[in-house]
C-alpha cells in the first residue's frame, strides 16, 4: 500500500494536525458554572455572599487530579485560590466570597497529581493485602524528586521527611506517607504536571442592596395637605419616619426635573392641559433646565441635599428616575438639534407606541451623526452628576427602547468609578431582552410577576427565575404596582387582595417594591384598563396615610420578617411543596445549610376561606416522615410542635390571606 502524501499534514482543512494535537491539554475542564454565554458577560454576585462554582474536570487514565479555583479583581494582579472538592461523576465544586465591589475574574486550573495518585494506589494495595515494600521505595523517590525543585523551608521539611522515613518500620512509613501533612508538603512542591487552565470568567460584584432591598415610590409633589399646593422636598421629610417604619430601604422618586409646557398632558392623560395642571414628570425639560436641573416647585438643590441627608439618618437611600426622553421645551432641542429625529415637514418626531401617543415627549436619536459620541457622553454625565450629589440608585425608564451597547458602556463606565451605583431596569418586554439587560449590567429589573396570578403561573415563574441563565444575570424586583400599572387582580379583590400580592412579592424575591397608595388599597381603575383613574402622573394626589383599612402594619411585619431571615433575602433557594388545593400556593425559601428554613402558604382567593392538607419537607432536614419539628408563625409569634409530615391548614382572607412559618428540627 502506498500513499501520495504523508498521513499527517498541517493543512487548514484538517480537523486537528499532529502539531496541534501535541499542544492540546490532556485534562478537560468544561461545563463550568456560573458562566454566562461562555464568559461574554459577567455573572452577578454581591459582597459577602458565597459564589458557588462547579466544573466537569477529567482526563484519560486513572491518575488523580488536583483542581484549583482562582479569583482576583479584574484590575488587580493578586490571585486568591481554594482547592476544589471532588463530588463524583467528574464534578468538582468550590466556593469563594468576595469582599470588594467591582468586576472580578475567576478561573479553574487542574493538573495530574503524582503523589495523590501514589497515595490512592498505596491505599488500594494495603486494603487488598498486597506487599508494598517496592511502593515505599517509590514514595521516597517522589519525595526526593520534589526536594530537587524546592527551596527554603519547604525544601528543609521535605529533606527531613526523606531522611526520617527509611529508619521507620514499614507500617509507620505507610502511615507517614499517607498523613495529610505529607500531602500538603508534596502539593506545595508539586510541579503541576499537564497543567490545564480554563478561560477567565467575569463576575460583577455589587453591594448587598442590589440583591436585597425594599423600594417605596412616591411623587414628592403630592406630599401636600392642599390639592392646590405643589408639594416640596421639605414636605417629604414628614413622610420619612413612616416609610422607615414600614421597613423600606429605598425611597424612589419619579423624575424631579423641570416639566415642559408645550403639549403638556392634562388630567387623565388629556391632550389639553388646564393652566394649573402640573403635567407629567416624564416630559423632562423646560426653561429652567433639563436632566441635570430640579423642578423649581420642588425646591432648591440645597433642599434636595438636605432631604438626602435626612433620608440617610432614617436608613433610607433615595433613588432617582433616569428617563432619557425630553419635553419639547428641553434645552437640548435648541442646543443640540442633531440629537433628535425630525420629520420631512420640519416638525420633531414625538414618541409613539401605537395606539398610544406621547405628544409631550420626544426621543433622542442615539446614532445620529451629531449624537456619537456627544449624546452618549452627555447622558453619562447626567448620571455621574447625580451620583456626585449622593444618589446611588437609579430606576431607568424603558431601557429596552434604547441601544444595548449604550447601556453596556454607560453602566460599566459609571460603575468603574462608582461601584456602589445600582441600576433598576423598568423593562416589560420580551424575556430575551429582559435577560440581556441584566447581562449588559443592570443590577435588577421589573418583572412579569405583576401578571402572574394563578398557582401554576406563579410556581412556573418563580422556578424559571431560579434556573440558568436567569439566576446568573437577572435579579427580579417584584413591584406590586406602579403609576402605570394598576393590576386587574387588585380592582375587585379588596384589602385581602393587596395583602396577597404584598406577601407574594416580599416572600418571593429579595427585591420588592410598591407605589404609594398601595398601602391604602387604592385601586380605582380607568374602566376596563390596568390604569389608575385620576392618575398621579398628571395631577397632584394628596393622601391621608392613616385612613382606616390600610395594610401598613402588615407591610411593616413582612419587611421585618425579611430582615430577620437570610433565606428571604434573595429570589434564589425557592422550592415548591405539596398542598392539595390549587388556590393555595405553598413554597419554601431556605439557605444552603438549611439553618434558616421558611415556609410560605398564600391563598390566591381574596374572597373565600381555603383549606388543604399539605406536606412538611422533612426530607430536606434529614428527618423521617414521623419526625417532630418546631414551627413558628412569623406574623403572630405563635409557636408549636408539628408531628409527622402531613399537616392541615385553613386560610381565611378576612383575617390574613397568608401564613409564614419558620420550621426547625425538634431538639
Amino acid at each position: 500500500m502506498t500513499r501520495d502524501e504523508p498521513f499527517e499534514t498541517d493543512r487548514p482543512d484538517q480537523a486537528l494536525s499532529l502539531s496541534q494535537a501535541l499542544l492540546e491539554p490532556r485534562i478537560v475542564i468544561e461545563n463550568t458554572l456560573p458562566v454566562l454565554d461562555g464568559g461574554l458577560f459577567a455573572v452577578k454576585a454581591v459582597v459577602g455572599a458565597p459564589v458557588q462554582v462547579s466544573s466537569k474536570v477529567y482526563a484519560d487514565g486513572h491518575d488523580a487530579l488536583a483542581v484549583m479555583l482562582n479569583w482576583r479583581q479584574a484590575h488587580g494582579r493578586r490571585w486568591h485560590c481554594v482547592p476544589m472538592r471532588f463530588a463524583g461523576n467528574d464534578l468538582w465544586q468550590a466556593e469563594f466570597t468576595v469582599s470588594e465591589q467591582g468586576r472580578h475574574l475567576f478561573s479553574i486550573e487542574a493538573w495530574i497529581d503524582p503523589f495523590a495518585t501514589y497515595c490512592h494506589d498505596l491505599e488500594k494495595k494495603l486494603s487488598a493485602g498486597v506487599a508494598v515494600e517496592l511502593e515505599l521505595q517509590e514514595g521516597l523517590l517522589l519525595i526526593e524528586h520534589n526536594i530537587g525543585r524546592s527551596d527554603g523551608p519547604l525544601r528543609d521539611q521535605l529533606q527531613a521527611l526523606y531522611q526520617h522515613l527509611p529508619g521507620l518500620p514499614s507500617q509507620e512509613q505507610v502511615a507517614l506517607l499517607l498523613h495529610p501533612d505529607t500531602a500538603l508538603l508534596m502539593a506545595e512542591a508539586e510541579h503541576r504536571t499537564y497543567l490545564s487552565r480554563s478561560p477567565e470568567y467575569p463576575l460583577d460584584v455589587e453591594r448587598l442592596q442590589a440583591q436585597f432591598a425594599s423600594w417605596y415610590e412616591l411623587f414628592p409633589r403630592s406630599i401636600t395637605d392642599d390639592p392646590q399646593r405643589h408639594g416640596t422636598f421639605n414636605d417629604v421629610h414628614e413622610r420619612l419616619p413612616m416609610i422607615r417604619d414600614m421597613g423600606f430601604d429605598v425611597l424612589y422618586f419619579p423624575p424631579i426635573h423641570p416639566i415642559g409646557v408645550r403639549h403638556r398632558k392634562g388630567r387623565n392623560n388629556a391632550l389639553q392641559a388646564e393652566p394649573d395642571d402640573p403635567g407629567s414628570p416624564y416630559a423632562i425639560g423646560g426653561v429652567e433646565g433639563g436632566h441635570e436641573a430640579i423642578h423649581p416647585q420642588l425646591g432648591s438643590r440645597e433642599d434636595f441635599r438636605r432631604l438626602l441627608a435626612a433620608a440617610a439618618e432614617h436608613g433610607l437611600e433615595i433613588a432617582l428616575d433616569f428617563a432619557i426622553q425630553c419635553s419639547q421645551d428641553h434645552p437640548w432641542l435648541k442646543e443640540h438639534p442633531g440629537w433628535f429625529s425630525w420629520r420631512p415637514d420640519g416638525s420633531i418626531r414625538y414618541a409613539e407606541n401605537p395606539p398610544k401617543k406621547y405628544q409631550d415627549i420626544v426621543n433622542v436619536d442615539f446614532y445620529a451623526a451629531d449624537s456619537v459620541p456627544a449624546l452618549w457622553l452627555a447622558l453619562r454625565d447626567v448620571v455621574v452628576g447625580w451620583v456626585k450629589e449622593g444618589v446611588n440608585s437609579f430606576r431607568v425608564d424603558n431601557p429596552h427602547t434604547k441601544p444595548l451597547p449604550f447601556w453596556q458602556w454607560l453602566i460599566a463606565n459609571v460603575r468603574s468609578q462608582y461601584p456602589q451605583v445600582i441600576f433598576l431596569a423598568e423593562a416589560f418586554t420580551q424575556p430575551a431582552m429582559m435577560a440581556r439587560l441584566g447581562k449588559v449590567g443592570y443590577s435588577q429589573s421589573y418583572t412579569y410577576f405583576t401578571w402572574r396570578n394563578t398557582k401554576a403561573e406563579l410556581q412556573s415563574y418563580f422556578e424559571e427565575l431560579n434556573q440558568a441563565p436567569w439566576r446568573y444575570c437577572y435579579r427580579p424586583n417584584f413591584f406590586v404596582n406602579t403609576p402605570d400599572i394598576n393590576p386587574y387582580f387588585l380592582h375587585e379583590s379588596g384589602r385581602a387582595g393587596f395583602l396577597i400580592r404584598a406577601a407574594l412579592a416580599a416572600m418571593g424575591s429579595g427585591l420588592w417594591g410598591m407605589y404609594s397608595g398601595f398601602e391604602l388599597c387604592e385601586a380605582t381603575p380607568v374602566p376596563g384598563k390596568e390604569e389608575y383613574l385620576d392618575s398621579e402622573k398628571y395631577q397632584l394626589c394628596p393622601r391621608d396615610f392613616t385612613q382606616p383599612g390600610n395594610i401598613i402594619a402588615e407591610i411593616a411585619q413582612l419587611n421585618r420578617i425579611r430582615r430577620q431571615n437570610p433565606a428571604l433575602q434573595t429570589h434564589l433557594g425557592v422550592a415548591f411543596y405539596q398542598a392539595w388545593n390549587d388556590n393555595i400556593l405553598y413554597f419554601g425559601k431556605r439557605t444552603a445549610a438549611r439553618d434558616n428554613f421558611i415556609l410560605i402558604a398564600v391563598s390566591l382567593d381574596p374572597h373565600n376561606a381555603q383549606e388543604t392538607h399539605f406536606e412538611l419537607p422533612l426530607w430536606e432536614l434529614g428527618l423521617d416522615d414521623n419526625a417532630d419539628t418546631f414551627g413558628e408563625d412569623l406574623m403572630s409569634g405563635h409557636r408549636w410542635t408539628w408531628h409527622g409530615k402531613t399537616q392541615w391548614m385553613r386560610i381565611e382572607p378576612w383575617h390574613l390571606p397568608f401564613a409564614i412559618w419558620r420550621i426547625e428540627k425538634a431538639l
